[in-house]
């Protein structure tokens, strides 16, 4: 990099690489606010060529920035270097935009970096969004014993052990500043003199192993490179990574190879270590992959399998009554036919928990089963026999899936279940107010709002909009437990950076997700996640519920489950909620004349107000109990039910109707 010969007119430069995390990128901005003030600073954000808008969010909320917007994707260390040459600080910062920085976190770096004169380049502690610590902060180069460690994993098995924890240095203490060999790319802070003597990043580096190399040339050069622990930031990690087609973990290793190509290149045994670990992680993936789909296959197998011997016993009071040329024909084809058409709607690849799809595929498998009974006699044994495998085989196939999602066990649906996440948010305040409102219009999203949480200094007791302020903010620990909560969402401008910062660490451990609302973003950013919690017009919308797929489905579910409970009804009908049964037979009797469905808006909503789909027993806006809601929420919901329609959120809707009547029942 050219030498600078002008003298910088500002203390510290800050520089952001965004790729397509543009919610981040905005929290990132809006916590280095209070991080510079009183700071002679600036700013530069250099854009890859990113699509998700984040160009003009950055030129409408944060015109004071200095915006480069790359027509293509220039890779990490390409696009730091464009700015590095524009930069005019005394001190570069380097930040990746999925952060959130304290208030102090300038002021100490800048602090620390003047009192040692011998430090280059300086990191700071990072931790997880769940309040962890991020082991990346600190690592050492990776020489072949490093390298051997990590690769056989006792890295991991003995993290605490000088000799074999040196690839992150876990044996050191995190809450200690100490010389490292090399920080984390997400979080440098290097003196401009360090840049004009070593020179920027290498541009060879696409992604990953440039704050590696650049570290190393540092150290070489006679600098040190130091962890600093006196102040933190959060770092979500990956998120550049996971909205772009960048094979990360091949990436990875080959920024390995060529660090160890450029600076071990004469140490070939390490050179073929690194080498054969990208063979052998490509190839852990590819069996992974195909891991991953043989076992659902297995168990949608072995379900048809035991469905038929299960039909037989039933019908015929015993099983292998099929005569000796019957085998393994009555077996085979139809697991085949089924497992085929599983497949044919994509269940085994891109949605492999599918209840709709797998649901719909089990009903088309048997009718065709049912039609190859008819052109081949001799292996019609028995038509009743095939429609009950069908029923065992429609309710455990697409059953087993319903569990494992119900259970939590799955994030590839993008939707968490309406049971699983009990929510509070900190603030009592207008903004807790304006979130918490938002997010009772989400059901569909899992948010379950329980109440609030009083911000520091605020009053707790009583409710606010129909909800109990449950307690103060001091009291995290016992609130999760009491209540139960699994979400924590903290509302904009009620806590300092520092205050979230020590929250969050402090609650490492409780099995508790926080998420923050920015100021300047409807959205909430949470571990991996960011979801919207915009108004969507109505133009806009595309209506799952209006698909021919889905309005099969949604009457199947309706037929079957209205069967089920009809044949049931005198054991739920004293299922009561408040002397009132929780099921009324007429009602299920309209529900399979096909005037209504189980699930679907109530009959009367209003004057002006558009619903969409039949009316249902049950739904979005019947959950809200006895509560007053205006028109707008009211057709939020039904525009929320009509967009993300499908039988699990059915079923899970049907479901929390009849907790929701017991537990009032029992209040």
């Amino acid at each position: 990099m050219a030498r600078r010969t002008a003298r910088p007119r500002v203390d510290v430069s800050v520089i952001i690489v965004n790729y397509n995390v543009r919610e981040y990128l905005a929290n990132a901005l809006e916590s280095l606010r209070p991080a510079l003030k009183g700071i002679r600073s600036e700013v530069i954000v250099v854009d890859n060529a990113s699509s998700d808008g984040s160009v003009a969010m950055l030129r409408q909320s944060f015109p004071r920035i200095r915006l480069i917007a790359s027509p293509e994707n220039l890779g990490f260390a390409r696009a730091n270097n464009l700015a590095m040459r524009e930069a005019r600080g005394r001190y570069l910062l380097l930040v990746n935009p999925d952060t959130v920085v304290q208030e102090d976190t300038v002021r100490v770096m800048r602090a620390h970096l003047d009192e040692h004169p011998d430090v280059g380049l300086a990191g700071c502690k990072i931790l997880n969004p769940d309040g962890t610590f991020q082991l990346a902060a600190r690592r050492s180069f990776p020489t072949p014993w490093v390298a051997a460690s990590r690769l056989l994993g006792l890295s991991r098995l003995f993290p605490k052990s000088r000799r074999f924890g040196r690839y992150n240095l876990t044996y050191l203490d995190p809450d200690a500043t100490y010389d490292v060999d090399a920080v984390s790319g997400s979080f440098m802070f290097v003196r401009r003199e360090v840049i004009e003597s070593v020179g920027g990043l290498d541009e060879r580096f696409f992604m990953y192993g440039e704050d590696l190399d650049w570290c190393y040339r540092i150290g070489q050069a006679g600098w040190k490179v130091r962890y600093v622990h006196a102040t933190s930031i959060i770092h979500f990690k990956g998120e550049s990574t996971r909205r772009s087609s960048i094979d990360e973990l091949g990436t990875f290793y080959r920024a390995m190879e060529l660090f160890v190509e450029k600076h071990y290149g004469h140490r070939r045994a390490l050179l073929a270590t690194l080498r054969l670990s990208i063979q052998a992680a490509a190839m852990g993936a590819w069996f992974r992959a195909a891991i991953a789909r043989f076992w659902m296959a297995a168990i949608d197998g072995l379900i048809v399998f035991v469905s038929f011997l299960a039909a037989e016993w039933l019908w015929r009071g015993d099983m292998f009554l099929y005569p000796s040329y019957a085998y393994p024909t009555v077996f085979v084809v139809p697991i085949l036919l089924v497992l085929g058409a599983i497949a044919g709607v994509g269940v085994y690849t891109v949605r492999s928990l599918s209840v709709s799809r797998s649901l719909s595929a089990v009903f088309v498998a048997y009718l065709l089963i049912a039609a190859l009974t008819a052109f081949f006699k001799e292996y019609a044994f028995s038509r009743m026999m095939v429609v009950i495998s069908g029923a065992i085989t429609a309710a455990a196939i697409p059953g087993w899936r319903l569990w494992w999602r119900m259970a939590g066990r799955s994030r590839s649906t993008g939707r968490a279940t309406i049971f699983g996440r009990r929510t509070a948010v900190i603030g009592t305040g207008p903004s807790g107010r304006s979130v918490a409102a938002k997010l009772r219009t989400r059901m569909t999203d899992g948010f379950d709002v329980c109440g609030f949480i009083a911000e520091p200094g605020g009053t707790y007791g009583g409710s606010i909009i129909d909800l109990p302020v449950l307690g103060p903010v001091d009291s995290l620990r016992r609130l999760v437990r009491d209540h139960r909560l699994t979400d924590v969402v903290v509302a904009p401008g009620v806590l300092s950076n520092s205050d979230l910062l020590a929250l969050i660490a402090q609650h490492a451990r409780l099995p508790v997700a926080f998420h923050i609302v920015p100021s300047t973003v409807e959205v909430l950013i949470g571990k991996a996640s960011v979801e919207s919690l915009q108004d969507v017009p109505l133009v806009e919308v595309s209506y799952h519920i209006e698909r021919p797929r889905n309005r099969v489905s949604k009457r199947l579910f309706d037929l079957i489950v209205g069967v089920l409970l009809i044949t049931l009804f005198p054991f739920v009908y004293f299922i009561r909620s408040g002397g009132k049964p929780i099921l009324r037979l007429s009602g299920l009797w309209q529900v399979l004349s096909g005037r209504m469905s189980l699930v679907g808006p109530p009959s009367e909503i209003g004057a002006g107000l558009t619903p969409v789909g039949k009316p249902g027993l049950t739904g979005l806006i019947q959950l809200q109990g006895g509560r007053s809601l205006s028109p707008e929420e009211v057709q939020h919901f039904l525009v929320s039910y009509a967009r993300n329609q499908s039988v699990l959120l059915d079923l899970e809707i049907l479901l929390k109707s009849i907790v929701r009547r017991r537990e009032s029942a029992a209040v």
